[in-house]
């Protein structure tokens, strides 16, 4: 009998031997623990180099792991793909695979993205969370906010941030909220399904692009004839994509989806570059009257070192904001949003420096963080102020 891939002990790490299902444990380890959430993300291997796990941020390699060698890397890829994805990965084409696994042993769900560089073969590894976090515990900057956002009935509601800023969560919450307590037919398009929804008080169907559907595009297409009120889709990364979310926000439903932009005037300029020059002015147009939120975060690791923490920026669709949108006025988005908080508006450095005046984040990761030069003379003004009222008392 063939032994079970996932349990070889093909990579050496110090003395010992590990294999895929030892690695698999530090997702799950005690150890890497903080409020019941792993701090390890990722864990990234390639040919040559040790194994390597993303914690708090820091990629970080094994203790004692040396150098992959080629035939554990196809041990490992043999632990976790199936065979159809196999036959790709190890075929003559070599193509990328983008795909997800399930560690039923621990009931745990990854996904994985399997290439070759000029070494070899190498892959990534993502851990998704079994449970859908409930809003209240994500530390979003303003409870009134997210209530408004659940509460909509149509809109676009764009969540943007780079690749592991906990976008998915943010989103998953924001639809679990409304799955549990309002009477709506939930449809999400997703590559890979990431969080479980369990129907409740709505109706949920799940669909998953390149095995329920062949695009995003296909799929939100698909979506518009089977009579939801609420549309998730994974990703806008194309023109046909956001035409269709766009014209869906416009006709009665709510549509949320992400960007991979640092910020939320990034998001707007984003989704009219997609388009052709002669088309922007229409686009703006529409833009203008289909978006209702734009969240832009990341995670900031935490003062004391135990773990990360949530930092966002807001934009509301009030007139003002639509008024620019209209005109294509970019530079002058972030400047609504610093003077409009009464709206339920923050910029990334107010949040930033919110966190710092409560201890929450390092003034170095308020530097790092942040996305406008000015906060550092913010930050001076902050600490002089701070140190004229210690010399008063």
């Amino acid at each position: 009998m063939t032994e079970d891939p996932l349990h070889l002990q093909v990579y050496q790490a110090g003395d010992s031997f590990m294999s895929m299902n030892d690695l698999l444990s530090y997702f799950v380890d005690p150890a890497f623990l903080k409020g019941g959430l792993s701090r390890i993300s990722d864990m990234h291997c390639k040919v040559g180099r040790p194994v390597s796990f993303r914690i708090d941020d820091d990629l970080v390699p094994v203790t004692g792991g040396g150098g992959v060698e080629p035939q554990a890397m196809e041990t490992f890829l043999r632990a976790v793909l199936s065979d159809k994805h196999q036959a790709i990965v190890f075929g003559d084409d070599s193509a990328d695979v983008d795909t997800g696994y399930e560690w039923r042993e621990n009931n745990v769900n990854f996904r994985l993205n399997v290439f070759h560089d000029r070494d070899g073969l190498a892959f990534v590894m993502r851990m998704l969370s079994s449970d859908i976090p409930n809003i209240e515990s994500l530390g979003l900057p303003s409870e009134a906010m997210w209530r408004e956002i659940v509460q909509l009935n149509r809109g676009l509601v764009l969540v943007t941030g780079v690749t592991g800023s906990g976008k998915s969560t943010t989103i998953a919450a924001l639809i679990n909220y409304i799955n549990r307590f309002r009477k709506t037919r939930i449809i999400t398009l997703e590559d890979p399904v990431e969080f479980i929804y369990k129907s409740e008080e709505s109706m949920v169907s799940q669909r998953q692009v390149g095995q329920n559907v062949a695009t995003f595009s296909g799929g939100l297409r698909s979506a518009l004839r089977e009579n939801p009120d609420i549309i998730f889709v994974g990703e806008i990364r194309d023109l046909e994509t956001a035409s269709l979310a766009l014209s869906a926000a416009e006709t009665g439903h709510l549509v949320f989806s992400t960007l991979h932009t640092r910020d939320a005037k990034g998001a707007l300029s984003r989704i009219v570059d997609m388009f052709p020059p002669e088309q922007t002015k229409n686009l703006c147009l529409q833009l203008s009257f289909s978006l209702s939120w734009v969240l832009s975060q990341k995670l900031v690791p935490r003062a004391d070192g135990q773990g990360r923490i949530l930092a966002m920026e807001v934009l509301k669709n009030i007139s003002a904001i639509g008024n620019l949108i209209r005109t294509g006025n970019w530079q002058q988005v972030y400047s609504t949003m610093e003077t409009q908080t009464k709206e339920g508006m923050m910029t990334m450095e107010q949040h930033l420096m919110h966190l710092y005046q409560h201890g929450f984040v390092s003034r170095e990761s308020v530097l790092t963080n942040a996305n406008e030069a000015s906060v550092i003379d913010r930050l001076n003004q902050m600490e002089r102020a701070q140190a004229a009222q210690v010399q008063k008392r």
